[in-house]
């Protein structure tokens, strides 16, 4: 049997339910549940977890509560919080909650861009020029979002140059680290390989993360992939939360519990416990009364 090579020592794993779960929910949960939901993911070691949003309250309602919220919980030394920003007023009420992180969001699908946001992916970036110069101002740290880098639900294949020309067009506004987003679970090792290794030749892959939904049953097999061609950090969500809106059928996140539960079988660390993720997820799936996704936290809880 062949060995996995190329596997790093360590992961970071960075937390997306509270902000990219719970927006995608049918009803907005109580912020009292969602303080105690992050509580709990703090508690189980998590080194960042976006917690909000702070888009206009009538384009995202789930997450209208975002300074309530942020009030609230309790910030846990080493955790970095941080929430997704549209604009500078997005911004400044991030700033104003004592954020240390913020995020933004564009799209490497012009289709996708416009249904998403009303504006082109240049339209975008230009918005989010003012936005990351004035948070580097502050020395707060960013990240940027890339999504549907792997296939779009309206223009289909998308292209590598174009994913590459927006990563490295974020980089260059001044974001610390971009999340390549496979936003509706289309992609396969192969393609996460292949995009990979076009990014390295452009930008260190120490600036570089990955984003899978699992609705094809593969953002596991896309994780191993990319681990094996130089990645170290990958987003998930609790119990599997999320999904997309502008994808029918796409399923949620890659969970976190079975995220945490290949790198400890693989020896990887990630300083993550399981248990309490699992432990979090059932917190959230008793206010929801739905079933996480998260095939791990159904075998932790049988």
């Amino acid at each position: 049997m062949r060995d996995l090579t190329g596997l790093p020592e360590r992961v970071t794993v960075y937390e997306v339910g509270p902000r990219d779960g719970l927006q995608n929910e049918h009803f907005a949960v109580p912020a009292a549940d969602k303080v105690r939901f992050v509580d709990l993911l703090s508690g189980a070691g998590l080194p960042y977890i976006e917690v909000t949003s702070f888009v206009r309250p009538g384009a995202i309602p789930q997450l209208a509560d975002a300074e309530e919220v942020l009030a609230h919980i309790r910030r846990a030394p080493g955790v970095r919080y941080t929430a997704l920003v549209p604009n500078l007023k997005g911004l400044h009420r991030a700033a104003e909650s004592g954020l240390v992180g913020i995020a933004v969001f564009t799209a490497a699908s012009e289709t996708f861009s416009q249904k998403n946001v009303n504006a082109s992916i240049r339209e975008t970036l230009e918005r989010f020029r003012p936005v990351i110069s004035e948070a580097r101002g502050a020395h707060l740290w960013i990240r940027g979002y890339v999504s549907t880098a792997f296939g779009c639900p309206y223009e289909g294949k998308v292209e590598m140059d174009s994913v590459l020309r927006v990563t490295v067009d974020l980089i260059q506004l001044g974001v610390d680290e971009v999340s390549i987003s496979d936003t509706i679970g289309v992609a396969t090792p192969g393609q996460v390989v292949e995009m990979v290794n076009a990014v390295s030749r452009e930008l260190s892959l120490e600036k570089v993360a990955l984003h899978f939904h699992d609705t094809r049953g593969t953002a596991l097999a896309n994780v191993l992939a990319g681990l094996q061609v130089g990645i170290s950090t990958f987003d998930s969500a609790a119990g599997g939360l999320g999904g997309c809106p502008y994808a029918p059928g796409a399923s949620g996140n890659l969970a976190t519990e079975d995220l945490i539960y290949m790198l400890d079988g693989l020896g990887i660390h990630s300083g993550v416990s399981l248990e309490k993720v699992v432990q979090a997820s059932a917190f959230l799936a008793g206010v929801t009364g739905r079933s996480p996704a998260s095939r791990c936290y159904h075998a932790a809880v049988a």
